[in-house]
């Protein structure tokens, strides 16, 4: 984990992400690269291709970099290497084009606590890194003092598609040096009795050198509650999910689920592609 991005639209939520990305970069002796993303609207962006200068375009740009050569002056940052970039883009798009050109790691973005992943920079851009995204994604709700993965919960459908994506959690909870709690959501719309359910994971965990994990099945009446809920229920410091890089939050195991996952808790999630 040599190198750790983190956009930023100088709120209080991407700060807090900041600070956690801080603590992972002290641990690995990483390099943190802050993301300014200015969105202008279409007609802007034309008249810039087309050469026309735009003074109050080039008047956000400085006022942008100046923001963020103080923040990357922040005291916390004091021993930590750090990186920006200010470009013109749309958010989501700029964000996942900075991942690629920089060989980045791991992305770590703010998110409204309970409120899910609304507004963060512009509109629902949050969801749109997630769900393009090639590389894990740390989405943080409120400051954390001190952040550790002593729990990890993995949610799963343990089918053979998410094998790829799990290898790299087993890369990420290993860095955390992670107990990890693989859970399969029983809903009265997919329902697995005991036996079926445990087969289910064992075969799953078959394919993979596990030591310091648990298995186990959680009944509830949606997949998001049953997440949200078993989460809780073992004080899990975060929760890990697959995407599927077409449909973002939408698809998650066989069936949808929406947004309701984030919406209702405040535990850091981590995602990572199908």
């Amino acid at each position: 984990m040599k190198r750790i991005l983190v956009p930023t639209d100088f709120s209080e939520n991407a700060e807090n992400a900041l600070k956690v990305a801080v603590q992972i970069a002290q641990k690995n002796n990483s390099e943190i690269i802050l993301a300014h993303i200015l969105e202008l609207p279409n007609q802007a962006k034309d008249a810039i291709m087309g050469g026309t200068s735009i003074p109050e375009v080039m008047l956000f740009m400085k006022k942008a970099e100046e923001v963020m050569a103080t923040l990357s002056q922040r005291s916390y940052l004091s021993n930590i290497k750090v990186g920006t970039i200010t470009k013109l883009d749309r958010v989501s798009e700029g964000i996942n084009a900075i991942s690629k050109d920089n060989a980045i790691d791991l992305i770590v973005m703010g998110s409204h606590g309970t409120s899910g992943f609304e507004e963060l920079l512009i509109g629902s851009n949050t969801e749109k890194v997630v769900r393009h995204s090639d590389i894990p994604v740390l989405v943080i709700k409120k400051e954390i003092t001190n952040f550790k993965i002593d729990n990890l919960v993995f949610a799963s459908d343990f089918s053979e598609e998410i094998k790829k994506p799990f290898q790299n959690l087993l890369d990420f909870a290993s860095f955390f040096n992670s107990k990890l709690h693989l859970v399969l959501i029983n809903t009265p719309n997919s329902f697995h009795t005991t036996k079926e359910s445990d087969k289910i994971m064992n075969d799953f965990v078959s394919n993979f050198s596990l030591t310091n994990y648990t298995t186990q099945t959680y009944n509830d009446s949606n997949v998001e509650s049953g997440i949200v809920n078993f989460a809780k229920s073992i004080d899990a410091d975060v929760i890990g999910m697959c995407t599927h890089g077409r449909t973002g939050l939408s698809y998650f195991f066989n069936g949808s689920i929406s947004e309701g996952l984030v919406n209702h808790t405040i535990r850091p999630i981590i995602t990572f592609k199908i």
